[in-house]
């Protein structure tokens, strides 16, 4: 007989290990809107099944919190048990012995703080206050509701132009979201249940890249009321269009040289090509949209003087000042704002940084297209300073990999402390605080303070990539309310308390994503018609094709190719390389059509007008 065995894993074990992947996957998908009492339930019982049934707490504590929890959905409970509830988990928190138990109970504490409101209408009308508006996830996770099932149907049968008459109906910027939407819509795409989820952002693209022109839907007939729009960035444009389409004169106030706010002055060429978003722009101006550029708000005309000459007004300034790092010489020449610079860019203005070192301090997606310019603009060297992990940047994934790919070195957990100038007042170096990783707050963790030496980085430049501010101290004084630096409104877009006015995106949120400025200026121009007496409806009489039968057999995701980091580097052409045709037929016929099958088709799916 032998000492020893090595331990195999038997058909039952590697089962229960495939079991666990698939609930995964479907944690994974889990739609918005579900009751959130059930689903804590219904995770304490799996957690319950996980115990070793070694302490009491786990085996008798857990059960007795499973009653509990069921008691208030079957409307057995008082409101009484929700504190019999939190004192039972307290208990279990506090003296189960492993994290299988105490982590079990601090779910239940977290459900109890979080969603406490709901525990209380189970047991005093004995109904869930959670709504499941839009069954689709794909679609219910889209900020401008984008009609994600429709189009990728269209691109399965090759109907382009048909795709992008159904996007540009919540989105009227289908090919800029193409290249850099951050697409939230894939999150919880419910092809995760059977192996990824679908590449959306890359269908779409598809579709742009084959459809040609596609002139703009009808304009309604002219209603004679003026709006005005103060920024042409995604959501002013978004408002723009929309407001044309319902027949209203729309005219844009834009102090810049361009139309395109952050989407030209913030967004390198590499990521968005100038040509793809001058098309976008040309056709919504194709509607009869007017223009003013070089025109500040505030100084060359008055806030006041456009309210008397317009009927309504919609501000989407965006957030486009830079923030100031804080540090001792932060005015020392040779540093600069990355807003500063991607607004050269933007203007066409490259700088020269050949040879140079660049230092950059920040670890969101505008540290990266910093960072990945000044390769292309010639830098010997560029590193990026994050106080955080890697891990924990707010870039995308794909950018901070991308910026590495390129040569760009990453000084993580590591904190920006004295800027080293020379005899001229130039900068010479920064000298930063390596720290470690410590206690989560916000569901980060912060770094604490590692005891070791500073470190110093020799560079001929350092930009700023910290965030962006929003410049509304010119509207305050013109009686526009803001509130902690951004404009105080509505979510339906009103201006708190000035009739008249309408404020979206950046300004009113602080700085976000593309689509959700475009959702802003699509909430705006339905309330903006609406003031002015009407209720125009936006409709595209696109059919949508039949779904097909033929979607579970399980298949891997297309991913997007990139260009060889070696080569993509010499220039600012377009990094990301599209789908193939046989790519997108076989991604496109992934999709499950939720729209159709399940709740979907109850809840009708999708909203063919607003």
């Amino acid at each position: 007989m032998s000492r020893l065995r090595m331990i195999t894993r038997d058909k039952a074990q590697a089962t229960v290990e495939d079991l666990y992947k698939d609930l995964e996957r479907r944690i994974v998908a889990s739609p918005p809107g579900l009751c959130p009492v059930d689903l804590a339930s219904s995770f304490l019982k799996m957690c319950h099944a996980q115990t070793c049934g070694k302490c009491v707490p786990c085996r008798i504590g857990l059960g007795q919190l499973e009653n509990l929890m069921e008691d208030v959905l079957n409307g057995e409970a008082t409101l009484k048990t929700i504190d019999l509830i939190e004192r039972t988990a307290r208990s279990i928190y506090n003296t189960a012995d492993c994290a299988i138990g105490y982590e079990a109970a601090n779910m239940v504490l977290k459900g109890v703080k979080g969603f406490r409101d709901d525990f209380e209408e189970h047991i005093l009308r004995d109904r869930c206050t959670f709504g499941l508006y839009q069954p689709v996830p794909c679609v219910s996770l889209c900020p401008a509701g984008v009609d994600v099932p429709g189009y990728i149907a269209l691109v399965s049968e090759g109907r382009y132009e048909d795709a992008i008459r159904l996007i540009r109906k919540d989105n009227p910027l289908p090919a800029v979201c193409a290249l850099i939407c951050e697409h939230p819509c894939e999150t919880r795409c419910r092809r995760n249940m059977i192996d990824d989820s679908i590449n959306i952002r890359g269908l779409k693209r598809f579709a742009v890249e084959n459809a040609g022109k596609v002139p703009p839907e009808k304009r309604a007939p002219s209603t004679g009321k003026k709006v005005a729009i103060v920024g042409g960035g995604p959501s002013g444009l978004s408002a723009a269009y929309y407001l044309s389409l319902m027949g209203h004169d729309v005219e844009i106030f834009e102090q810049r040289k361009k139309l395109g706010g952050m989407l030209r002055y913030g967004i390198p060429s590499y990521r968005l090509p100038r040509e793809v978003l001058d098309e976008e722009i040309d056709v919504i101006l194709s509607t009869g949209v007017k223009v003013h550029l070089d025109t500040k708000v505030g100084k060359d005309i008055s806030l006041r003087d456009i309210k008397e000459k317009f009927d309504a007004v919609y501000i989407a300034i965006g957030a486009q000042s830079d923030k100031k790092i804080g540090l001792e010489g932060q005015d020392a020449a040779g540093i600069i704002s990355a807003v500063e610079m991607l607004r050269q860019i933007g203007d066409d203005e490259y700088p020269d940084f050949t040879g140079k070192s660049i230092v950059v301090i920040g670890g969101g997606n505008v540290a990266m297209d910093v960072a990945r310019s000044a390769v292309r603009l010639g830098a010997e060297k560029v590193s990026i300073v994050y106080r955080r992990r890697k891990a924990d940047m707010t870039a995308m994934k794909e950018e901070v990999e991308g910026a590495i790919a390129e040569g760009c070195e990453i000084f993580d957990l590591s904190v920006p402390g004295k800027i080293e100038t020379d005899e001229n007042g130039h900068v010479k170096a920064l000298w930063i605080k390596p720290q470690i990783v410590g206690p989560i707050k916000e569901d980060r963790p912060i770094p604490v303070d590692s005891g070791k030496d500073s470190i110093r980085i020799e560079c001929d430049l350092l930009i700023t990539a910290i965030g962006q501010g929003i410049e509304s101290k010119d509207f305050e004084k013109d009686g526009i309310p803001v509130k902690e630096g951004v404009i105080d409104a509505f979510d339906w877009s009103g201006v708190r308390d000035v009739p008249g006015f309408f404020a979206g995106g950046d300004c009113v949120s602080g700085p976000a994503t593309v689509i959700r400025a475009i959702a802003a200026g699509k909430v705006a121009a339905a309330n903006i018609d609406e003031y002015l007496g009407y209720h125009h409806v936006i409709k595209t009489d696109v059919k949508i094709p039949e779904p097909r039968l033929a979607d579970r057999l399980p298949c891997g995701r297309v991913n997007m190719k990139e260009r060889v980091a070696s080569e993509r580097i010499k220039d600012f052409e377009l990094v990301e390389i599209g789908m193939s045709y046989d790519e997108a037929m076989q991604e496109s016929r992934r999709c499950l059509r939720c729209d159709h099958f399940g709740f979907g088709v109850f809840k009708g799916g999708r909203k063919e007008t607003w």
